[in-house]
C-alpha cells in the first residue's frame, strides 16, 4: 500500500545498543546495587528460621489489618512452607519487596511533581498509558539486553510494569486535597515543603496507598514471566507446571503466589484505611 515503511524496530534497535555499548558502566553499576539489595533481603529472610520470619509477618498483618488477615498469613505461611515452596516463596517476596522500593523511589517523586505541575502532568500522563498498554512480555527483551538473565532483569521489568499506579494515584490524591486546606496552610505562612509534608500529603495518604497496593499486585502478576528469563522464585514452578504439563505443581506454586498477593493486598489496604480512619 505505502511505497516505503517506517523503520521503527530498526529505530529502536539502534537506540538499544547505542545504550548498551555507551552506558554499559551505568547498567553494571546499577545492575549490582539492585542485586545488593534483593539478595541481602533474601538472605536476611532466608537466615531467619520459617516459623520467626511467619511470626513477624504475622505481627505486621495483625497491627495492619486486624487479627484475621494475621490468622491467614500464619495459616498460608504454614502451608507453603508445608508443601516445600518456602525458599521459592521468600525469593519473590524479596524480588517484589526490591521492585516495590524502586517504585516508591521513582513513583512518588513523579507523581507529586504532576500533581504540581499541569505541563508535566500532560507529558507525564501519555507515557503512562503507553506504558501500561504495552503487553508485560516486552518488558523483558530491553532488561536482558540492559542487565543480562537472572534476577536483575526481573527486579527491572517487575519495577516498570508496576510503576505506573503509583505515579497516577500519587497525582490524584495530591490533586483531591481540599483547596481550603491548602490556603489555610498557606495563611499560615507554610513553604511548599511544609505544604506538601504536613497538608498534602497526609491527607492525600489512603490514596497514594492505594496506589502503592496496585502496583505490589501488578508486581505480583509479574512473577510467573520475570521467571523465563531467570528470575527465579514460585514463578519457575508455576512455569515447570506448564512446560512439564504438571497440573499439581502448577497449581500449588500458584497457590502460594495467591497467599502472599492476600497477605500484602491486606496489609497495605489496611495501612492506607488505618491513616484513612486517622
Amino acid at each position: 500500500m505505502f511505497p516505503f515503511r517506517i523503520p521503527i524496530k530498526d529505530w529502536i534497535s539502534a537506540a538499544v545498543d547505542y545504550l548498551v555499548s555507551e552506558f554499559g558502566v551505568v547498567f553494571d553499576g546499577f545492575s549490582n546495587f539492585v542485586y545488593f539489595i534483593v539478595n541481602n533481603l533474601k538472605d536476611g529472610m532466608l537466615f531467619l528460621h520459617p516459623l520467626i520470619l511467619i511470626a513477624i509477618i504475622a505481627f505486621l498483618a495483625w497491627r495492619l489489618a486486624g487479627w484475621q488477615i494475621a490468622l491467614f498469613s500464619i495459616i498460608g505461611l504454614l502451608l507453603t512452607e508445608n508443601i516445600g515452596l518456602w525458599v521459592p516463596f521468600v525469593e519473590t517476596l524479596a524480588l517484589v519487596l526490591t521492585a516495590e522500593i524502586l517504585v516508591m523511589v521513582v513513583g512518588l517523586p513523579l507523581g507529586i511533581y504532576s500533581a504540581r505541575s499541569d505541563k508535566a502532568n500532560a507529558i507525564i500522563r501519555p507515557i503512562l498509558d503507553f506504558m501500561q498498554t504495552m503487553p508485560a512480555f516486552v518488558y523483558l527483551i530491553p532488561a536482558v539486553m540492559f542487565f543480562g538473565l537472572g534476577l536483575v532483569p526481573g527486579v527491572v521489568a517487575t519495577f516498570v510494569f508496576a510503576l505506573p499506579p503509583l505515579i497516577r494515584l500519587t497525582n490524584l490524591g495530591i490533586r483531591q486535597v481540599p483547596k481550603e486546606l491548602v490556603e489555610a496552610a498557606d495563611a499560615f505562612g507554610a513553604t511548599n515543603m511544609q505544604k506538601l509534608l504536613k497538608v498534602q500529603i497526609p491527607v492525600a495518604k489512603p490514596t497514594i496507598m492505594a496506589g502503592v497496593n496496585q502496583s505490589i499486585m501488578l508486581g505480583l502478576s509479574m512473577v510467573v514471566i520475570a521467571a523465563m528469563i531467570g528470575a527465579g522464585g514460585v514463578g519457575t514452578n508455576v512455569l515447570r507446571g506448564i512446560q512439564r504439563l504438571q497440573v499439581g505443581e502448577g497449581f500449588e506454586a500458584g497457590l502460594a503466589v495467591v497467599i502472599l498477593a492476600i497477605i500484602l493486598d491486606r496489609m497495605t489496604a489496611g495501612f492506607g484505611q488505618r491513616k484513612k480512619t486517622a
